[in-house]
C-alpha cells in the first residue's frame, strides 16, 4: 500500500514491495534491456581472455562486467527486488540461449571459401598454403565463440547466484536504513555478490586449466577491482538512481516480499 516516506524526497511517493511488483514503470524496460544486453556481450567477449598491465593479471570481462552489477543496483534501488528478481531471470535464460546459439553456430561445418580478416593476416600465410581459409577461420572462431561447457556453466551459475545475493542486500539495507546512505548499500551489496560470483565463475571454469595460483589471483584481483568499480561508478549511480525516481515519482521498499528466488512475481 502506498504511504508517505519521511526519508524520501517530498516529490516520491512510497511503495511497498508487492505494490511496486504489481505496477508499471515507464523506464524499467529500458533498464532491463541495457542490463541483459550488458551482461552477455561481457560474458560472450571478455570473460575467457587473460590479460596483464602493468604486472596485475585479470580476466578482460572486467572491464565491462560489473556496469551490470551496477545496473542491478539500479535495478534493486529505483523498482524493487521483485522488477531486479524479474531482470535476474530474464539474464539467466539469455545466457543459456546464447550459450545454446553459440554451440550450434560453432559445431556447424565450415565453407572452405569462408574468408576472414585471420586468413587475409600474413601471420597465417605458410598454414593457408597446406590448408584453406575456412579452416583458418574456423579455427579462430572457435577460440573467441567456442567457450567450454565449463565456462558455459560456470557464467550461468555465478550470475545467477551473485546478482540474487547483490540484490538480498541491496533491498534488505535499503529497508534497515530507511532509504538512506545509499554509497554503503550499493557499495556493500557489491562486495557480497561479487564475491559469490567470483568464487563460483573461476574455479568452476579454469580449475585445472589454469594453475591454481593463476585461478586464485585472478578470483582476488577480480573481486577487489569489480568492488573498485562499484566506489568509482557511485556518482553515476547516484545520478541515474535520482533520475529514475523522479521520473517514476515513486521509491520502492522490499518490507514486506517474498525474497525467494522461485517466487512469483506478481507484476502486470
Amino acid at each position: 500500500m502506498a504511504q508517505a516516506d519521511p526519508h524520501a524526497p517530498p516529490s516520491l511517493t512510497r511503495l511497498d514491495g508487492k505494490t511496486g511488483a504489481r505496477r508499471h514503470f515507464r523506464y524499467f524496460d529500458y533498464a532491463m534491456a541495457a542490463f541483459v544486453a550488458i551482461l552477455l556481450l561481457s560474458n560472450l567477449i571478455g570473460a575467457a581472455k587473460l590479460a596483464t598491465f602493468q604486472g596485475w593479471t585479470f580476466g578482460a570481462g572486467i572491464l565491462f562486467f560489473p556496469v551490470s552489477y551496477v545496473l542491478g543496483d539500479v535495478l534493486t534501488e529505483v523498482y524493487g527486488y521483485a522488477n531486479a528478481r524479474r531482470c535476474v531471470w530474464v539474464g539467466f535464460f539469455a545466457l543459456l540461449f546464447m550459450a545454446f546459439m553459440s554451440f550450434v553456430v560453432v559445431a556447424m561445418p565450415s565453407s572452405p571459401d569462408w574468408g576472414c580478416a585471420a586468413s587475409g593476416d600474413a601471420l597465417f600465410a605458410g598454414v593457408l598454403g597446406k590448408t584453406n581459409a575456412g579452416t583458418i577461420c574456423q579455427a579462430t572462431y572457435v577460440s573467441v565463440f567456442g567457450s567450454t561447457w565449463r565456462i558455459v556453466l560456470a557464467s550461468v551459475l555465478a550470475f545467477w547466484a551473485g546478482e540474487f545475493v547483490n540484490s538480498y542486500v541491496m533491498a534488505k539495507m535499503k529497508v534497515f536504513t530507511k532509504g538512506r546512505y545509499m554509497w554503503t548499500r550499493t557499495i556493500g551489496s557489491t562486495v557480497f555478490g561479487q564475491a559469490v560470483d567470483s568464487a563460483i565463475f573461476y574455479p568452476v571454469a579454469f580449475f585445472g586449466v589454469w594453475t591454481s595460483q593463476s585461478v586464485l589471483e585472478v578470483l582476488l584481483t577480480n573481486w577487489a577491482l569489480k568492488v573498485l568499480w562499484e566506489v568509482v561508478l557511485t556518482p553515476v549511480t547516484y545520478a541515474v538512481v535520482g533520475f529514475l525516481k523522479r521520473r517514476e515519482g515513486v521509491d520502492v521498499f522490499d518490507d514486506n516480499l517474498d525474497f525467494s528466488p522461485f517466487a512469483r512475481t506478481e507484476a502486470v
